[in-house]
């Protein structure tokens, strides 16, 4: 099993986004609601048998560096993942297992790095995330928050979001 990165245990990962390293890429609407609600009071269940899983599918292959999951032990007990397998691949028939997690009474954001060996992060149309396992063997499940960031590009002037409007392409180049 691995474990996740230096950040540490229960950091809120919208500090992650204010250091200008990388920026959030989920949005309301899309997959379960209550998991994007931005609500640390709400939740997901996902009654019946093992594995639970949630999948997260990107239009185009996306840059995903860190996979952030709120898990909070106090009001959920037996309910909270105590195994965790994190997934990424381009369909559901080529998922590879990136990431297992060992979780022990969780209380606050998880950082899962979605990065190689090399620190490089990585290009995926899909993220499966599969609970495997239960606090006290429970079979139903409960989640609370889950965002996904993505590397902030470099520039020559420095870190600056992505810009795909027509505009800024005809003029994003010195003549």
């Amino acid at each position: 099993m691995t474990t996740s990165n230096r950040t540490p245990p229960g950091a809120d990962p919208t500090q992650l986004e204010r250091t200008g390293t990388v920026r959030e890429i989920g949005s309301p609407g899309f997959g379960v609601d209550r998991l994007r609600d931005g609500n640390l009071e709400t939740n997901w269940q996902s009654d019946g048998s093992q594995p639970h899983l949630v999948n997260i599918q990107f239009r185009r292959k996306t840059t995903v560096k860190t996979l952030c999951i709120y898990e909070h032990y106090k009001p959920d007990e037996s309910y909270t993942p105590s195994k965790i397998s994190v997934r990424v691949g381009n369909n559901f028939h080529n998922l590879q297992e990136i990431r297992q997690l060992g979780l022990v009474e969780p209380s606050g954001w998880i950082h899962v790095p979605l990065t190689d060996s090399h620190k490089k992060p990585t290009r995926t149309f899909m993220i499966q995330i599969a609970v495997l396992a239960n606090h006290q063997n429970e079979r139903d499940t409960h989640m609370r928050q889950i965002k996904i960031y993505t590397p902030v590009e470099e520039t020559s002037i420095g870190k600056l979001p992505r810009c795909r409007t027509i505009d800024f392409m005809i003029y994003r180049s010195i003549r």
